[in-house]
């Protein structure tokens, strides 16, 4: 048996620590974009591979992590995973915090770390809200987890604002060591939590899962929704035996896998995390303004990003899936496309270099709505329950390929070519995105997650 809270506890409860993990997610994300200019003026940091590198090990050990927990949580229970990605989240940051001065080799220990539990709570979080929230409302809970994201991301800009002032050597250990706190905070939260109801009909905690229930569903629900998922569980439970990696390819669920991990990939090489981790470097490219004092940049991005997953939870609900994502990825191609048109139209000496920005700032507003938090919605509404673990955490581990990828080679590449060539690589690889979407994605809107896997199965 799982240690479970034996208090009822309110929905709301459950909702928001259960997707307080994206706070994690987004603060790590975003606190390097202000502690980069810092530790490179720190450390003499010029090379443009270690800054990629320090930037990135965190993806690296995200690909890891994600990966690792999705197969654990299948044995041990999503709950208990997010409690030890917590732990495990605190101490890196505070390793972080502490590395010694030139301490490179430390600094990307620590982020790989960092990694681990970023990656674990990517693929934990979407699976455990999507199994808590009802079809007619899991597009808007699920959500939710893109909220905090972003507003963990936010929080990081800000913190990093506020600390600019201080000494260089204080500044970016501060703004990498209160990450602990955060991570301290879900840790008491996910005390409380319940385990979910789909995991515990799949380890025969029947009372545990009806009692689960009763705390999400209205009284009349509670009974039909445990039979649907017993039977669920029933039906995959001969095949979950001799469930392997190879598995999730087979002919039974490759439609299902690939539309996921898909859509987990794209989000990612579309090029959004260039922006998220280096605007400083990119407006200081642009205006010649020192990146250490073009710290509102990221906050203006990151209170756009916090106003488009409030939006998201307004309409996730109230359109298809893959209209939404069809219609950001295509605004995003464009945004991205625009500043090269222009460049080869009016002339690179003519066109006005923070132009670049806005542009950017325009991807941003249609990405946070569209591809940041649907995304998640659908890893973890889009798996069926035999494979949900594995499956999702192998889609946050090509999630965090993607975002090492961008993060590792942004630096470089802007270092070899023109920013705005840079972002057309990234507006060619969103129109492959939303041709993926339109052919090899199903609709998942209002769909229960038993309906979705027989559509998969049958196709």
């Amino acid at each position: 048996m799982t240690n479970q809270p034996t208090k009822k506890i309110s929905s709301g409860f459950i909702y928001f620590f259960g997707a307080f993990g994206g706070i994690l997610f987004g603060y790590d994300i975003g606190v390097m974009t202000g502690a980069l200019p810092f530790l490179q003026r720190d450390w003499h940091l010029t090379d443009a591979g270690t800054i990629g590198w320090i930037t990135s090990t965190l993806m690296l050990g995200a690909i890891v992590g994600g990966a690792m927990a999705g197969q654990l949580s299948d044995k041990l229970g999503r709950r208990r995973m997010i409690l030890a990605s917590s732990v495990i989240f605190a101490i890196g940051a505070l390793l972080a915090g502490m590395s010694p001065n030139d301490g490179v080799a430390w600094l990307l220990c620590a982020r790989f770390l960092l990694g681990l539990a970023v990656g674990a709570a990517s693929a934990l979080v979407p699976s455990y809200m999507s199994e808590m929230a009802p079809a007619r409302t899991r597009g808007r809970l699920s959500g939710l987890n893109q909220l905090m994201i972003v507003s963990g991301m936010l929080l990081s800009y800000i913190v990093d604002y506020l600390l600019q002032g201080l000494p260089h050597t204080i500044a970016w250990r501060l703004m990498l060591g209160l990450a602990a706190v955060p991570a301290i905070i879900l840790f008491l939260g996910v005390l409380r939590l319940p385990e979910s109801p789909r995991f515990l009909v799949k380890t025969d905690q029947l009372a545990e899962a009806r009692r689960v229930l009763t705390y999400i569903r209205p009284d009349h629900e509670v009974d039909s929704e445990l039979a649907d998922i017993q039977r669920t569980v029933a039906a995959e439970a001969g095949a979950e035996k001799n469930i392997t990696f190879a598995t999730l390819f087979s002919s039974k669920y490759r439609y299902l896998v690939t539309a996921g991990i898909g859509v987990a990939a794209f989000q990612q090489f579309m090029g959004a995390n260039a922006i998220f981790y280096y605007i400083p470097l990119i407006v200081e490219k642009a205006s010649g303004q020192a990146a250490a004092s073009a710290l509102i940049w990221p906050i203006v991005q990151g209170v756009i990003l916090v106003l488009g997953a409030i939006l998201n939870m307004v309409i996730a609900d109230k359109f298809k899936r893959r209209t939404l994502l069809m219609l950001g990825g295509t605004v995003m191609a464009l945004s991205f496309l625009m500043p090269a048109i222009l460049n080869m139209v009016v002339g690179a000496d003519k066109f006005p270099p923070m132009l670049i920005v806005v542009f950017l700032s325009i991807f941003v507003a249609f990405y946070s709505f569209t591809w940041a938090p649907l995304t998640w919605v659908l890893v973890g509404e889009i798996f069926p329950l035999a494979i949900r673990g594995r499956a999702s955490g192998l889609a946050s581990s090509f999630n965090w390929i993607g975002s090492f990828a961008v993060g590792l080679l942004f630096p470089i590449m802007t270092a070899a070519m023109p920013q705005a060539s840079v972002f057309a690589i990234f507006g060619v690889i969103s129109i492959i995105a939303v041709l993926f979407v339109k052919y090899a994605v199903p609709e998942t809107h209002g769909k229960s997650l038993e309906e979705i896997e027989a559509q998969g199965i049958k196709r």
